[in-house]
């Protein structure tokens, strides 16, 4: 078998192992990227392209959103490949009283933490979209979302990190890993790599990863649906949620009918930079499945419709699935790992792992360098559960 020598070891070729692949590589790290497929192959190709604070949790959770999108705002300037980077803010629109009770609150929380959030009327709707249908109430506004193409901002971060030094070891499959108080020993299907540190950036596999090391990550593959529209007149110029979004992801509850609650559908619109645009959301736990549900489909497009009503005259290209690494807290795990020194973990990220890839590249980078992270990585924590009862 063929052994190989590195530093650094990232496992999973997603576009958060890329983000940290890169910013390793620019602290002057030999780093390896090992991926079981193609880059992007993952989750990271079957999900839409948002770099959002709107739907974040106010304090450390959306502060920590803002400080990934000024990172991927310097990315733009950094990489070598273009990723179809836009800044055009985000909404989320309200159905009843009391979601615009609620959304003004939300708004004032935000804005107390230093974030550019607004309230938004029914005349703003209006002005926003002649396709929104007219009995919604408002929404609210968060002006520093931003959009990109996930499937290119993996290869930027790639050939950014490949300029770098960085080498790629794709199709390559782990078969085991151990750790010899010093070193790292990954047996692959390809030959045998040491390495001085590993970082799983596994997504929903990265518990398998763990299991080589007897090391238990509660992270869960949430499936989710998203449809493609074919090229249309513009419907929306960017982002547009349902405010019952955030409730569908935090597990809230809603007056919205069975099949909606049972598959965690919510209106999720988002114009791409080609003229067509993305449809979604689904919520399911189903194991590994990416096949599509029709059924699911069809809720999606249902829900969509009581948003956009027009969306009846349009035509759809293709369904797709794909699966989101969801923890219990819906924080991702960004941490060392006390039993194996050297060893960390970048995963977990659920829906939010295409906005929070920069900074989570930037502090693993920064841990795995001994310099002071850029955000409190107490809330992130791999430990954490095994504080919150859930046995690690």
């Amino acid at each position: 078998m063929k052994e190989k020598r590195t530093e650094v070891a990232v496992i999973g070729g997603g576009i958060v192992g890329c983000a940290v692949a890169y910013y390793i590589s620019k602290l002057g790290y030999e780093v390896t990227i090992i991926e079981k497929n193609e880059l992007a192959s993952g989750t990271s190709s079957h999900c839409d392209g948002n770099i959002l604070a709107i739907d974040k949790d106010p304090g450390f959770d959306s502060q920590m959103a803002l400080k990934s999108q000024k990172l991927i705002g310097q990315l733009v300037k950094e990489l070598p490949m273009e990723f179809e980077y836009r800044q055009p803010g985000s909404i989320l629109v309200c159905e009843t009283e009391e979601e615009m009770g609620a959304a003004e609150r939300w708004v004032k929380s935000q804005q107390e933490a230093g974030l550019p959030f607004r309230m938004l009327d029914q005349s703003d709707l209006r002005y926003e979209s002649k396709y929104l249908a007219d009995d919604l109430l408002g929404g609210l506004e968060c002006g520093s979302d931003s959009t990109v193409n996930p499937y290119l901002l993996t290869y930027a971060l790639y050939e950014g990190a490949k300029q770098l030094g960085a080498s790629l070891m794709k199709q390559t499959s782990v078969k085991n890993m151990s750790y010899d108080n010093e070193n790292y020993t990954i047996e692959t299907d390809r030959g045998v790599i040491t390495a001085n540190q590993v970082v799983n950036c596994g997504g929903v596999w990265a518990p398998e990863m763990g299991e080589m090391l007897d090391l238990k990550i509660p992270i869960y593959p949430r499936k989710g649906h998203i449809l493609v529209s074919s090229r249309q007149v513009p419907v929306s110029p960017r982002k547009v949620m349902e405010f019952g979004y955030l409730m569908s992801k935090f597990g809230g509850e809603r007056k919205v009918d069975e099949d909606i609650v049972k598959y965690g559908v919510a209106l999720v619109f988002e114009p791409t930079q080609s003229q067509n645009f993305l449809l979604g959301s689904s919520r399911e736990f189903v194991g590994f499945s990416t096949d599509v549900d029709w059924d699911v489909v069809k809720s999606v497009a249902r829900r969509c419709m009581r948003f956009y009503p027009k969306l009846k005259d349009m035509n759809l290209l293709r369904a797709y699935a794909g699966l989101r690494p969801w923890t219990a807290d819906n924080l991702p795990i960004v941490s060392d790992v006390k039993q194996y020194p050297g060893y960390y973990v970048a995963a977990g990220h659920e829906g939010d792992g295409i906005g929070l890839a920069a900074i989570t590249g930037k502090v693993i980078a920064e841990m795995i360098s001994n310099q002071s992270t850029s955000i409190d990585l107490e809330p992130l924590r791999y430990d954490r559960f095994e504080k919150e009862g859930v046995q690690l």
